[in-house]
């Protein structure tokens, strides 16, 4: 059990039998009533996040998640297999489970699940991965002015907004948290 007056960004929690991560939290003493700590938690099940006020000093479930190295193999339909590193084990996870993870994993990829008590929650990816360009249009002369870009559709489905110096076949260097450009690889 932990205070909820210990919260800290990051930390997980078990509140009414679902696991959640404390996003952001604030510790509130009105001048009238009892003092208060308001949070914004996201449930590790659905992705969903809340709200939620607790009462100084109430205290609460802590989540142990694990995190275990595993490597993405192969899709098969609407299942995607992985394989565990250490015990060789092989698992399937659902598309519904990993929809925004499927925009960079490609096959033999090293990727961290995260399950708690034995129930896989998802997929922790790398903070950016390297994607090679499969359609892109021609970066025209002299359309320059400020920065221009354009859509670069890479090995995983995923569209990209890039610099017009960016041709097919040039593997770039994609963050995983918000899809975006970073640099050539």
């Amino acid at each position: 059990m932990i205070s909820v007056n210990d919260f800290k960004t990051g930390l997980t929690v078990e509140v009414d039998g679902d696991i959640f991560t404390v996003l952001d939290f604030q510790h509130v003493k009105p001048g009238k009533g009892a003092a208060f700590v308001r949070s914004k938690l996201k449930n590790l099940r659905n992705g969903n996040t809340v709200e939620r006020t607790f009462r100084a000093g109430e205290t609460i479930g802590r989540a142990i998640i694990e995190n275990r190295a595993v490597q993405y193999l192969y899709a098969s339909a609407q299942e995607h297999v992985f394989m565990d590193n250490e015990t060789y084990d092989q698992f399937t996870l659902d598309a519904k489970q990993l929809e925004w993870e499927l925009n960079f994993l490609k096959e033999n990829m090293d990727v961290k699940i995260v399950s708690y008590q034995n129930e896989i929650l998802g997929v922790n990816l790398p903070t950016s991965v390297e994607l090679k360009v499969v359609e892109t249009e021609p970066g025209i002369k002299g359309n320059t002015a400020q920065g221009a870009t354009k859509f670069a559709k890479v090995e995983t489905g995923l569209n990209v907004q890039v610099p017009l110096f960016i041709n097919e076949d040039d593997v770039l260097l994609i963050d995983t948290r918000e899809g975006k450009y970073i640099s050539r690889a």
